[in-house]
């Protein structure tokens, strides 16, 4: 069984609580709960020969559905949904199900087999047809691969939220992996987006930081930065001037001389 541990990308605060743990707690409480209420309704029925069935269907399933967790996991970092891909990462991770809920079918069916076979049994996984028992399996399945997802995107947005202010301390921690950078604000002159990451620009270097620029907005905001641009955040301190394009944009020049472009949507932002 794997371990399902994952490195902490750049700008991550560790979680004291691994989230595969979670999710292995859940699911071998969730089995522990359908094998005794099968067991239970078999000795009802007066079948309890055949106690030891529900433990090997579900003992087979979570150990499973656990292994392949850290799969989920990669798929949700490297996916992420944002307000701006929701229907794209949605339908993504939709069809993700399909190949999670094979990989899940064939083994569960490859170790119940052969658990049946060794005690001199058939199990029949497959006797309503194959085409039937996918189907619902993969119903079931679906609803496994959304609660795994949204643990580890939970966990990940608790990662990702910026290191509160220290009382009397204006500087911003960025968190390169497992170092910390502490930059006064005065030093970054625009943070932009880039994919599931944040780029931070100082006149003489970079810093790119796991984070959505929608937690940094909120984080920055009052500290002076303004955002510019959909991806964009500047810090208004730095600008030197502002200057109107042909399409109603604005272009910003830094006091570096660098030339940021700005959408005319913020423009409101800048003129404040």
């Amino acid at each position: 069984m794997t371990s399902g541990g994952e490195s902490g990308a750049s700008g991550e605060r560790p979680s004291p609580v691994n989230p595969w743990l979670v999710i292995a707690m859940i699911g071998c409480v969730v089995a522990f709960v359908n094998a005794t209420s099968e067991i239970m309704e078999f000795q009802s029925d007066g079948v309890a020969n055949r106690s030891w069935e529900p433990v090997i269907w579900e003992s087979t399933s979570a150990i499973i559905i656990i292994a392949m967790a850290p799969l989920i996991g990669r798929a949700v970092r490297r996916w992420t949904p944002r307000t701006d891909n929701l229907v794209q990462t949605g339908l993504i991770h939709f069809c993700l199900t399909v190949p999670f809920a094979a990989a899940h079918i064939v083994a569960i069916w490859a170790m119940r087999e052969a658990t049946y076979a060794a005690v001199g049994q058939r199990y029949g996984f497959f006797d309503d047809g194959v085409a039937v028992t996918a189907l619902y399996e993969w119903r079931k399945d679906v609803l496994t691969y959304a609660a795994i997802a949204a643990t580890y995107y939970g966990f990940q947005r608790f990662a990702e939220r910026p290191a509160p202010a220290r009382p009397g301390d204006e500087r911003i921690e960025l968190r390169d992996g497992g170092a910390s950078v502490f930059l006064p604000p005065a030093e970054i002159l625009f943070a932009e987006a880039a994919g599931n990451y944040v780029e931070f620009h100082t006149a003489a270097t970079k810093h790119l930081i796991r984070g959505t620029l929608a937690s940094w907005e909120a984080r920055l905001a009052p500290l002076g930065f303004a955002r510019v641009h959909r991806g964009r955040l500047v810090n208004r301190a730095r600008i030197r001037a502002l200057a109107p394009t042909p399409s109603g944009d604005v272009e910003i020049t830094m006091d570096d001389g660098r030339i940021i472009a700005g959408s005319r949507r913020y423009r409101e932002a800048l003129e404040r």
